[in-house]
């Protein structure tokens, strides 16, 4: 029986290419995000507001990157579960999607607090600064996406290299390398901010590696004639 385009059109989305293609958007946008804003803002530590004078601009546009790569996640974690089809487990399919969608939304709250502190500045500087609103804001933020939010992004790995190792989707040593990388990202976030680009360096590399084993996405069955039938 031919296919219809209703099959043909959910076999090209569930190619490993989308997946792939997601993936490296989101690593590179995240990350370039992640990249700006540890360059324009001093250490935690350092209660010092002067960047919000020299460098708003440039955390403004690492903030504004943020929803664009959380649509490329989005769309990474939709077409991988759907890769794995009948093979999915119910437990680690769980955690995989929990805690990929609760990386997400801290990050979105976080990005969200933010610009708020961003726009509060333009408009009461002194105000923010004296009244200890600033302190508080970026402690709040600092906690949101540094301590929550990559803690779930090491937690999405840990059940995603569980899930590859189960169904034998991905080589062994991918699992075994992303159970490392997962540690490292949620043993030694305190001794460096810069640990947190590990996340989208791994989304990166795994999404390049699909994309090399998987250069052209396969032809639907039957021939291109067979999609206007």
């Amino acid at each position: 029986m031919p296919d219809t385009p209703l099959i043909v059109t959910r076999r090209a989305l569930k190619t490993p290419r989308a997946a792939a293609v997601a993936g490296i958007i989101f690593a590179l946008l995240y990350g370039a995000s992640l990249v700006l804003v540890y360059l324009s803002i001093p250490a935690y530590q350092v209660a010092d507001s002067t960047w919000l004078e020299t460098n708003s601009g440039t955390v403004s546009l690492a903030l504004n990157l943020i929803p664009y790569a959380g649509i490329a996640f989005l769309w990474f974690i939709g077409v991988i579960r759907d890769r794995l089809g009948d093979q999915e487990d119910r437990l680690f399919s769980t955690v995989f999607l929990g805690s990929g969608l609760l990386f997400l939304a801290l990050t979105f709250v976080g990005a969200a607090l933010a610009g708020g502190l961003l726009n509060t500045y333009t408009i009461e500087s002194s105000t923010l600064i004296n009244s200890g609103v600033y302190a508080f804001s970026r402690a709040v933020v600092y906690q949101v996406i540094n301590i929550y939010a990559i803690r779930m992004a090491g937690v999405f790995m840990i059940s995603l290299g569980t899930i590859w190792i189960r169904t034998g989707v991905m080589h062994r040593t991918w699992g075994i390398l992303t159970y490392a990388f997962a540690l490292v990202l949620l043993l030694s976030i305190s001794y460096s901010l810069w640990v947190t680009l590990i996340f989208p360096g791994w989304v990166l590399v795994v999404s390049v590696y699909i994309l090399v084993r998987n250069p052209r996405d396969p032809p639907p069955s039957g021939g291109v004639n067979e999609m206007k039938t």
